[in-house]
């Protein structure tokens, strides 16, 4: 037995209510059950299935403590956020076993999001006393210009399932360091690990009120958020669908946004070296988090020069993806988070084989030995995938990854941008000139050249086109959204 199985064996069976005010409550009548998706037979613990009127008293107690929270310096803000990171990582096992038990996701990557997290959060503790405005010459002699940046107020912070630990993080650290308070809502897949964080927070020193966690659906809790008068700013991540909905609610309130939606991301590769490292790239960037990420590459766009050489090279790269549970050590794939949405990618997958698109590699949902007890897909690769198909256009949110022949450069850079989404891409080649084209040409907010589409924790963070909507996250770019600005006559 490994040690990640004695810890469940130690803490699975509790039950958990809402963090409000500074206080735990207790989970209610009607608790939901939360299982493990690499082990479904266990229920990981029972959480609280809250109400408007949950949702109500959390904004409440945040709005109150804003009234003084805003007051608190910024250095001393910082200071107690960095008091949290250093927490993150102290209970760095504790809250990684919990995030791969409800997630799936392998330790390797549990461990690497936690301290991921921690490096974001002290970038916000730093970002506290960075709160700038600017000074301009005056008109008059005898007087200055200048403006200033005050906290937005409450903000809502609604986060996905499939990071559970470093998005929440990304929204509550700045929200913080910048003077708001927040009402979290982690998603009713994932609320084991947003119990660890509240106390990861309550134990740094934030005052009650500050940070509140309500746990449930986003029918019965997201949508109590959102449409309260006291919610200032609402910073989402999800798909783009629950992403414009949002915004159409709030936008009658001149609610201020944050968005973070879907992608559809493509490796397009005009050259390289080194044919092995580059496959290394795509698949890593691929198959991370079981492909169960808005940034994962999920189309190749290669010249057909270098279209037979590329795809060998991916099949031996993903040969070398391990599936399994989070505590098989050998495990570098984990499942995908319920089997509603194993489901869903399976039938996008035959979507594109009917499209004319070719299995090259996996396909197959594993239910082998202990397998059978989670949601396991094998990785998977399509090639021969035409460009205007379903499996090239939407965002399959899943362990696949498809490959798309172009005549050249120009083809391959029309093709990238043939979506609706514009959140991440890569280029992969030795002409510098191309590179720097696609850069400018690229219809997405990031650009990584000659890597995969790992971010920054000190860079912004964001889509365009349905991708995103608002102020980037995680950079200084945050200050844009969490803050005010207000112009002085002095």
């Amino acid at each position: 037995m490994t040690s990640m199985e004695r810890w469940l064996d130690a803490n699975v069976g509790r039950r958990y209510g809402n963090f409000i005010n500074g206080n735990w409550e207790d989970a209610g009548r009607s608790p939901t059950a939360i299982r493990n998706p690499a082990r479904k037979d266990q229920i990981l613990g029972y959480f609280a299935s809250s109400s408007a009127a949950d949702v109500d008293r959390a904004v409440s107690a945040a709005d109150h403590a804003w009234k003084s929270w805003l007051n608190v310096p910024g250095p001393d803000r910082g200071a107690i956020l960095f008091k949290a990171a250093d927490l993150l990582e102290e209970r760095a096992e504790d809250i990684a076993f919990a995030l791969s038990a409800e997630q799936g996701k392998v330790l390797a990557e549990s461990f690497g999001e936690v301290s991921r997290a921690a490096r974001e959060l002290r970038f916000c503790a730093g970002e506290a006393s960075r709160n700038d405005g600017i000074t301009l010459p005056s008109e008059k002699r005898s007087a200055l210009a200048l403006t200033i940046r005050e906290p937005l107020g409450v903000i809502a912070a609604i986060a996905p399932w499939n990071f559970p630990v470093v998005t929440p993080i990304r929204k509550i650290g700045p929200a913080l360091a910048f003077g708001c308070t927040v009402v979290f809502k982690a998603s009713h897949l994932t609320p084991w690990s947003a119990v660890k964080l509240m106390e990861v927070f309550r134990d740094a020193g934030v005052p009650n009120g500050v940070v509140n966690m309500v746990m449930g659906t986003g029918r019965a809790v997201g949508d109590a958020l959102i449409r309260h008068t006291n919610v200032k700013g609402v910073s989402f991540t999800g798909s783009t669908k629950v992403g414009a909905d949002i915004n159409a609610v709030i936008a009658r309130r001149f609610v201020r946004a944050q968005l973070e939606m879907g992608g559809k991301n493509p490796a397009v590769v005009l050259g390289y070296q080194d044919v092995t490292k580059v496959a290394a790239q795509i698949a890593s960037a691929a198959f991370a988090c079981s492909g169960q990420r808005c940034t994962a590459i999920s189309r190749v766009i290669v010249l057909n020069s270098l279209h037979d050489d590329l795809t060998e090279a991916l099949v031996q790269a993903i040969k070398k993806i391990k599936v399994g549970p989070a505590w098989d050590p050998e495990a570098t794939m984990g499942p995908l988070i319920t089997d509603e949405h194993r489901v869903s990618v399976l039938r996008t997958l035959a979507a594109g084989l009917s499209d004319g698109g070719q299995m090259c590699l996996g396909g197959r949902v594993l239910e082998d030995g202990d397998l059978v007890q989670g949601h396991f897909l094998e990785p998977t690769l399509i090639d021969h995938v035409k460009p205007e198909s379903r499996l090239a256009k939407e965002e399959v949110f899943g362990p696949v990854l498809s490959v798309i022949s172009a005549g050249n450069a120009k083809q391959a850079f029309q093709i990238a941008n043939s979506t609706e989404y514009g959140l991440a891409a890569s280029i992969f080649t030795n002409d510098v000139n191309e590179a720097l084209t696609f850069v400018r040409e690229s219809g997405t907010g990031m650009v990584h050249v000659n890597h995969g589409t790992a971010s920054e924790a000190h860079m912004p963070f964001g889509g365009v086109k349905m991708s995103g909507f608002g102020s980037y996250s995680i950079g200084h770019s945050n200050q844009e959204f969490f803050t005010t600005e207000k112009a002085v006559y002095l």
